[in-house]
Formats: C-alpha cells, structure tokens, sequence
C-alpha cells in the first residue's frame, strides 16, 4: 500500500523499454493509480489481465484495439476494459495515460 498523499516529484519513471516509461502512483489492494508515458510509435503490446483497467489520455494521440474493436483516443478522452478482454495500444503522438486498476497490479508493485 502506498502513503496517502504521494508528491509526484519524489516518485521515480521505470523504464519499460521500447520507449514507454511508468510511474506507479497511489495504490492500496483494492485500486491503483499510474502514469505511462509514450513516445511516438511505442507500442502497448495485445495482452489480457484479470484487473479492470480505465485509461485517460492525459497527452498525445492513441490507436486502441479492445476486444476485436480500434478507436483514436487523443488527450480529455478515456476507456475502459473490462476484466480479460485483450487489448494493446499505439502511440500516435508522444503522449502520456493516466492508468487505473482493480484491484490494484501486485505484478507492477513487484517488479519496482
């Protein structure tokens, strides 16, 4: 579980590779709060995870494939997916997601 408050200036990138970086920001076991940032043509390979996942486009321009289904989502637009539906991304113009879980990732909080 992370602190209450947490100061996004004290909290460090993991660098995934393939230009995209997170950044884990405030969890508990039930929900989990996270930045990835992307650069132009990164991709968020196809995968499925039994979390339920809700994105925000806080900057750039993405191409969203979510169970059989594409959308351009570009920054104020977001959405959701449900528990094991797959789904991937492509990064159109550098930008940033806000990334939220439930229940929150033990796999991401691991690999730090």
């Amino acid at each position: 579980m992370s602190e209450i408050f947490l100061h996004d200036s004290e909290q460090q990138w993991t660098d995934l590779g393939e230009g995209v970086m997170r950044k884990i920001l405030v969890f508990n076991d039930e929900l989990m709060l996270m930045k990835v940032r992307f650069k132009k043509g990164a991709i968020g390979a196809l995968h499925q995870h039994p979390h339920t996942q809700i994105s925000y486009v806080s900057a750039g321009k993405f191409r969203y494939h979510i169970n059989g289904v594409d959308s351009i989502l570009t920054a104020g637009d977001s959405c959701i997916i449900d528990s094991q539906l797959i789904h991937g991304c492509e990064c159109l113009e550098e930008g940033e997601l806000i990334d939220s879980f439930t229940p929150y990732r033990e796999d991401f909080v691991q690999s730090t």
